[in-house]
């Protein structure tokens, strides 16, 4: 039988398909292992990912807690600070109840007082005992009197002649008295200046 040009060829054909089959064969090998190798190389793939998944949870975990760590210590902080303040003076005020004590004997004892210089001595004896304890706690008494005017220091409220020459610019009396606290001005001396 002698072939039309519109028959196929039925090798060819099969020719064909045998190389569709090749190639697709060989396609599906591609994407398959060949090897030991490579059989051994997929699963650390998928291990890798597990393994940055688990660091990943980790640091997850302990930004959490850090946060949570910090945000206690935040807190913390800010309770003891306000508790400083609150209680700052506390040293200072147990240390002057004595003189409070005593300041209440001498309130009971002008009742019933009949000897006023006695009466003037206790009064005394209390008041240098409160300097005492302020000098203790790095309080001081700005000195003024027969001093030039300093501004850091003094405060001039008024300005009256001056009694004399060498008394011109110089504090002449103190209306009310300055202190310092280690050396820092808590209250500027109200004085009066000769001129």
């Amino acid at each position: 039988m002698t072939k039309t040009q519109n028959e196929p060829d039925k090798t060819s054909a099969e020719h064909i398909d045998t190389d569709t089959a090749a190639a697709s064969t060989a396609a599906e090998a591609d994407n398959q292992p060949q090897s030991v190798e490579d059989i051994d190389n997929q699963p650390e793939t998928s291990s890798a990912a597990d393994s940055f998944e688990k660091q990943y949870e980790e640091m997850k975990d302990k930004y959490l807690r850090l946060s949570a760590e910090f945000d206690n210590y935040r807190k913390r902080t800010l309770r003891e600070k306000a508790d400083m303040l609150k209680y700052a003076a506390e040293d200072t005020l147990r240390d002057m109840l004595p003189v409070i004590d005593d300041l209440d004997r001498a309130m009971q004892a002008v009742e019933s007082a009949t000897d006023i210089d006695s009466l003037k001595q206790g009064i005394a004896l209390i008041t240098n005992k409160f300097h005492e304890f302020i000098k203790g706690k790095g309080v001081r008494v700005i000195e003024c009197i027969g001093q030039p005017l300093d501004t850091d220091l003094h405060e001039a409220i008024s300005k009256i002649p001056a009694p004399d020459e060498a008394q011109k610019g110089k504090i002449i009396d103190v209306v009310q008295k300055g202190y310092t606290l280690n050396e820092k001005v808590m209250r500027f001396a109200k004085v009066v200046v000769g001129e």
